[in-house]
């Protein structure tokens, strides 16, 4: 029978980034390994660097509070998505906004891109799910999902398949090419917050308003396993560059460490035992640069951490 080792984690913290005047709500890779933007509530998108741990020389207003950023590095774009239900697609060589749309009518919780589909998603407030052109920045269909938000959109390429997280408790799954139904499923008891499939494709993580981290079976997505895992919704989840761990954010103002393979706790970031937010974490990256787990939330800060294994 194999012995399964437990993974001991080291952590440092290396930054507490200030200059947003306002909650931080979204995050994206930067325009290199090193940096990361993020915006929020004070309308602002920010560029850091994980080397210098400095604001880069970039800032773009934006005339609502953001939700969801979305960067697309092979076509130099930034998508930011607002609270009114805009999308404003900014061109990063250019450094203006270079079109507008306004196909939702509530705010825009979050935008996901592919490259083998040439599009980009977005996830409303208003139930609706929308699909763009990469090529012509112009909406090609959308689907009324729920009566209730659309929260969280994420891909499996091993299986071309699209999950989407709904405020009214469900988790659709859709063909990726074809937008063909496939599944459709209660994922959490309360609002389902973030679907995050596992880098292997074979497992759909979900988080919910009911503090649940849920894993599922990809192909007939039976539940493996229901885990309590906050006091409080969790907002996000990422895995670490090599998939052996994954991240979790919660209301509850705490960062969760898991192993990938066993679904094991194993780090509890809180502020009674580290450098860690007061209030709500909306949001999580972990970098490629040094393994640093960047964090934000609404006590308005960036967070950077060392996460290592052994």
């Amino acid at each position: 029978m194999e012995t399964i080792k437990k993974i001991n984690i080291g952590m440092k913290h290396i930054a507490t980034l200030t200059g947003h005047s306002g909650c931080v709500y979204a995050m994206d890779k930067g325009t290199s390994e090193n940096t990361v933007f993020t915006a929020g509530s004070d309308m602002f998108i920010a560029l850091w660097n994980l080397e210098t741990l400095q604001a880069e020389k970039f800032s773009a207003s934006l005339p609502a509070a953001v939700y969801a950023i979305c960067h697309i590095p092979e076509k130099k774009l930034l998508l930011a998505g607002t609270t009114t239900g805009s999308i404003h697609i900014l061109d990063l060589e250019k450094k203006e906004e270079i079109k507008m749309l306004q196909h939702h009518t509530a705010p825009i919780f979050d935008i996901k891109y592919s490259l083998e589909t040439n599009c980009f998603y977005t996830a409303g407030g208003d139930g609706n799910f929308a699909v763009c052109s990469l090529d012509t920045l112009s909406l090609i269909k959308m689907k009324k999902l729920s009566k209730e938000k659309v929260r969280s959109i994420d891909f499996n390429y091993t299986t071309s398949e699209i999950a989407v997280a709904l405020g009214d408790c469900n988790i659709l799954v859709f063909d990726l090419h074809t937008l063909d139904y496939k599944k459709d499923f209660i994922g959490h008891g309360l609002a389902s917050n973030v679907v995050r499939y596992s880098p292997d494709g074979k497992f759909l993580l979900t988080g919910g308003r009911d503090a649940h981290l849920n894993i599922w079976q990809v192909g007939n997505y039976d539940l493996v396993k229901s885990i309590p895992a906050h006091n409080w919704a969790i907002y996000d989840i990422v895995y670490n560059p090599d998939a052996t761990l994954f991240a979790t954010a919660s209301r509850d103002k705490t960062i969760k460490i898991w192993d990938a393979k066993t679904f094991q706790l194993l780090k509890r970031i809180t502020k009674e035992n580290f450098d860690a937010h007061t209030h709500s974490v909306n949001k999580l990256i972990w970098s490629t640069y040094n393994n640093y787990l960047v964090s934000v939330g609404d006590d308005r800060l960036v967070m950077v951490r060392e996460v290592n294994s052994f």
